[in-house]
């Protein structure tokens, strides 16, 4: 981290250095000497600004927002629920195993099995992606596109907990993106009565 930049700078700069450190050597093998090695300052220098548990929770809420953010968005460039439905699925499925926001995401989630601090966050992040989902059914159904099979919070639940089993998947290697979003759209297609990525005309 370059002298002269103003701490908000620094900070930003050091999270960058977390999660680089984090997805090399994962949560379970993180030391502090790692994320100054990813900074280019000493151990030391890094303690300044939180010892290690503390930097890397900022870290993972940080991922939290930015993943949950951008998905928000995507859906809100939609007036008709039915694309929304499809921007939906796509942007929430990973690229890949290399996809460095999702892989910090799941790199994190074993911690929320002892960690209270950790498992609200990891439930903070579940219920936005619910209320996206389910935003989009309600009004799917008001805009009569959807019929579905179950209350709207119900199957955004479900789609959530698809994405997540599937996310697993796809960061071990063993599922494409593209198998997983046929099986999401599988799933659209029959709580909802919509068929995801079918052309149509307006």
């Amino acid at each position: 981290m370059a002298r002269g930049k103003g701490k908000e700078a620094r900070r930003a700069e050091l999270g960058e250095a977390v999660q680089r450190a984090l997805l090399v050597r994962g949560l379970e093998g993180l030391r502090l000497r790692d994320v100054a090695e990813e900074a280019g300052v000493t151990p030391a220098a890094v303690l300044y600004y939180g010892d290690l548990d503390a930097l890397v929770y900022e870290t993972y809420q940080q991922a939290i927002e930015r993943y949950s953010n951008e998905r928000e968005q995507t859906a809100d460039r939609f007036d008709d629920a039915r694309d929304r439905l499809d921007a939906c699925i796509e942007s929430g499925v990973a690229s890949g195993p290399d996809d460095a926001l999702t892989r910090l995401l799941f790199e994190y989630w074993p911690r929320c099995l002892r960690d209270a601090r950790a498992a609200a966050l990891d439930s903070a992040l579940t219920e936005r992606q619910i209320a996206v989902y389910s935003g989009i059914l309600t009004l799917g159904q008001a805009q009569e596109h959807f019929v579905l099979s179950d209350p709207p919070r119900l199957l955004a639940a479900n789609f959530v907990a698809m994405e997540d089993g599937y996310q697993m998947e796809i960061l071990a290697g063993r599922r494409t993106r593209t198998e997983v979003i046929t099986a999401l759209h599988s799933y659209a297609r029959a709580v909802t009565g919509h068929d995801p990525g079918a052309s149509r005309v307006a």
